[in-house]
Order: C-alpha cells, then structure tokens, then sequence
C-alpha cells in the first residue's frame, strides 16, 4: 500500500474459526486447570514428584488424549457399519525416555473391541483408528511456537 501509514503486525492471535483456544490458570503448588470451551480439566503431579496427585499430569493427559483419539475414531467406525459399541475400550501405556530433554519415549495402545465385532472388520477398524487426528499429528508435527506475553 503505498502512500499509507506504516503497519505493524499483530500478535499471532488469529480470530479464524479454525484457531482453536484454552486457557491454563495455576490454582496452587504444581496444580493447574485448563478452560476448554468452558469445559474444566485439572492437572497436577505425584506426591512423590512433589505435587498432591489430585488430577493426572500433562503428560498423562497426552497420552489419554492419543487414546481418546484413537477410540473415538473406533466408535465411529463401528457406528457407521452399524456395530455396538459396547464393550470398546483402548489400553494404553507409555515409557518416559530416560535421557534428556525430558520427553515420552513411546506409546503403546491396545484396541479391546466388542465381542460381536466380526473377524472381517478387525483390520479395517485399525486402520480407521490409527489415523486419527492425534496420531495423525503425531507423525506430521506441528509448528510450535512458545512466546512470553510483553
């Protein structure tokens, strides 16, 4: 533009409805609690790691949030071809790395599917589950960018 005043750029806070926001307030000690779309979840970390476990940690949070991902991804699959839900659960752990930086060096997750799922569906429900947008996102990391407010 020219001839115009000189224009400063913004905070990266885009309004898009594709931006997706919450909020993480520190409550006390290593307690924290986090707004998602008025929804709240708490975290905190083990008394042995010098919290007061009254909430899961982060850390245990991405890994329930792969394994929400991935059972939700089953769910519908079984939803759209018409099979019960009832009984689907997805086991989860994971292994902290034991050198730095400090990070989970892997996941593993099991899909218990219901008894009636028949044996000619099992490979498609694991495809399906295996791509969900966690796992996804996973393997297609993300930019990061971690600024400190002025």
């Amino acid at each position: 533009m020219t001839g115009s005043t000189p224009q400063t750029l913004k905070p990266n806070r885009t309004q898009s409805p594709d931006v997706h926001h919450l909020e993480v307030t520190h409550v006390e000690g290593d307690a924290y609690s986090v707004d998602v779309r008025g929804h709240c979840l708490q975290v905190d970390q083990p008394l042995e790691a010098g919290g007061t476990d009254t909430a899961p940690t982060p850390t245990e949070l991405f890994a329930a949030s792969l394994a929400t991902c991935v059972a939700f991804y089953a769910g519908r699959y079984l939803h759209r071809h018409g099979l019960p839900l009832t009984g689907l659960r997805v086991r989860t752990e994971f292994t902290m790395a034991t050198d730095r930086p400090a990070r989970v060096s892997s996941l593993r997750l099991v899909i218990v599917p219901p008894g009636a799922l028949p044996e000619r569906r099992r490979a498609a429900l694991l495809a399906v589950a295996s791509h969900c947008t966690v796992h996804n996102t996973l393997h297609q990391v993300p930019e990061i960018d971690i600024e400190l407010e002025p």
